[in-house]
């Protein structure tokens, strides 16, 4: 039996037209999928009939992806199955959004950031360069969340004010860990698996637990620095030095 080729329509947030894109249905389950896109150079995506196509270039975006046209994507950068990039976010070069990974409106990557299947990245987060978001991580934007007002009316968006999450450069966050805005993930820092953060971590620090409590010292290597004493840390990988002054961690200077 053969495939049937057809075309799957999806209408865009507030009114926009209406796009199209191929899909299959495969015989023996009738489930649509989205084929992968297998050219790297330039993708043509959000492509209505009566427009020319709107082109990417060095991007690599696969069909079943919602990626608004106000996103801006930094060359090098994929966008993978069912994820979803908002209007106004900023991707920078490099970056890695995985299957179902979710990135808010006006939410800004910096380079080389990898964000993996199925975390939700709401706005107004900002992450630095090389930050690694793991599997099912979720950095909140609302301090106080409740659906509705004290009346019993649907809350609408004027009815509440988003707070961010900030992570810095090389910092990475565990799979199904959750950052509760408003925090701030220091430098190289990590954050361990199913960790829930509700305060600001300091650069280079091992976090872990509820509440995320810092349990040691990671280096830029991501390995767990060892205590050579008088407060001097050492990375087992690269033998790499750290100096610790009064719970906070610098890298010793050549």
């Amino acid at each position: 039996m053969k495939s049937r080729i057809g075309t799957a329509i999806s209408q865009e947030r507030r009114g926009r037209s209406s796009e199209r894109c191929t899909v299959c249905i495969v015989p023996w389950c009738g489930v649509p999928f989205a084929p992968r896109l297998r050219r790297v150079d330039s993708v043509v995506v959000n492509a209505p009939d009566q427009h020319a196509p709107v082109t990417r270039e060095n991007v690599r975006i696969v069909h079943s992806a919602d990626v608004s046209d106000d996103a801006i994507l930094g060359v090098g950068s994929s966008v993978w199955h069912l994820a979803q990039v908002r209007e106004g976010a900023r991707l920078g070069s490099g970056c890695i959004i995985g299957r179902g990974a979710y990135i808010g409106t006006g939410v800004v990557l910096g380079d080389n950031c990898k964000v993996q299947n199925y975390a939700l990245v709401y706005e107004p987060a900002v992450l630095g360069d090389g930050v690694f978001i793991g599997p099912a991580v979720v950095l909140t934007n609302d301090t106080y969340p409740r659906a509705i007002n004290p009346d019993g009316s649907l809350k609408s968006a004027h009815d509440w004010e988003p707070v961010g999450v900030t992570i810095k450069r090389g910092a990475a966050i565990g799979a199904r860990a959750t950052c509760v805005a408003p925090v701030t993930i220091g430098e190289w820092a990590t954050v361990a698996a199913g960790a829930v953060v509700v305060k600001d971590v300091p650069d280079y620090a091992l976090v872990a637990g509820v509440p995320a409590k810092r349990i040691g010292w990671v280096g830029k290597a991501g390995f767990r620095l060892e205590d050579i004493g008088d407060g001097v840390w050492k990375c087992p990988e690269t033998d790499a030095r750290y100096v610790e002054v009064e719970g906070h961690l610098t890298e010793e200077s050549n």
